[in-house]
């Protein structure tokens, strides 16, 4: 499961220290260094442990941290060496311990800031602007394939830095699951689930999603394997709250029950009719166990019901 920490990534230079540190302030957490980390460990330098052991080693190190902070409790603000998203094992790695920030800055930027740095192992040559272009090219897509957010940071000052990212961690990530047969809503039974159609349904919530500064995102599927898939995922990709729709694996689908009880995010199943009133087979719901709360008989209108409770339940309300 993702953890609710925060990871700063970017090329050396690009302020993820001073940014850290004012987050710290800012966010009342704790804020961890983890070249510091590894050099405490090592009783080193990291240009002692580049030039005593390579680079390879360096990174093995790294690796072997990241793995051991995804055990560790509590929220916390980790600013990451510049090489780490390299490693396609570290980018999961990342990935899993926190929403991950790319500060992204230009190589003229990084140039300026760092000429006078003797202690850059990678950048002790000739032409440290071009070895500076050539590192930031190569590790491009490995930043942008592990980050949640890319700021470009050339033009910012570390406090602007710092409440964007504030701002962007306040979001919340919630998944709308649609299970059979809600696509077909304005065609299915319109005496029941109503005359709108599905492209309404997605509309509206994305009108919600605007309206809060929240990331709301619709999955929909008639088939029972592909729901428990994206649910799995949802363990995995910082999802922070689930509305349920299982339409008629409400009744019947344990697999789908079993991966909801997977996931210790809030969830809110949802019915658009009132299932107590209908045949008697669908007053029984197998999946509502493994969820936080169930609303029916309020048309789409409980979709949006949903969504606030899980945004009520984050902010703190009851």
């Amino acid at each position: 499961m993702k953890r609710n920490n925060i990871i700063l990534t970017g090329f050396m230079g690009s302020g993820k220290t001073s940014v850290g540190v004012r987050l710290s302030y800012r966010l009342r957490m704790p804020v961890e260094d983890t070249d510091k980390m590894i050099e405490r460990r090592a009783g080193r330098s990291v240009s002692e442990l580049f030039e005593e052991e390579g680079e390879a080693c360096f990174r093995e190190r790294e690796t072997a941290l990241l793995r051991e902070l995804l055990d560790r409790k509590g929220r916390c603000i980790y600013s990451v060496g510049g090489g780490t998203p390299v490693r396609p094992r570290n980018q999961e790695l990342l990935k899993q311990l926190g929403k991950v920030v790319y500060l992204r800055v230009k190589p003229e930027t990084v140039y300026q800031r760092l000429k006078e740095d003797d202690t850059r192992p990678l950048l002790q040559c000739p032409d440290p602007l071009g070895r500076i272009r050539e590192l930031m090219e190569s590790r491009k897509e490995a930043y942008e394939a592990c980050a949640d957010l890319v700021l470009d940071a050339d033009d910012l000052d570390v406090d602007e830095t710092m409440e964007k990212i504030a701002e962007e961690m306040n979001k919340m990530k919630i998944l709308v699951i649609n299970g059979p047969n809600i696509n077909f809503l304005g065609i299915r039974e319109k005496s029941v689930y109503g005359t709108q159609d599905y492209e309404y349904l997605v509309d509206m919530i994305r009108k919600k999603a605007e309206e809060t500064g929240n990331e709301i995102l619709v999955f929909q599927s008639n088939h029972e394997g592909a729901v428990i898939d994206r649910i799995q995922e949802a363990y995995f990709d910082g999802t922070e709250g689930i509305v349920i729709n299982p339409g008629a694996y409400t009744h019947y689908s344990y697999a789908i029950r079993d991966a909801l009880a997977s996931i210790t995010v809030p969830k809110v199943e949802i019915h658009i009719s009132d299932i107590t009133r209908r045949e008697p087979f669908r007053k029984v719901s197998v999946t509502a166990p493994a969820c936080d709360k169930q609303i029916y008989g309020k048309g789409l209108d409980g979709y949006l019901q949903a969504i606030d409770l899980i945004l009520n339940r984050r902010a703190g309300h009851k």
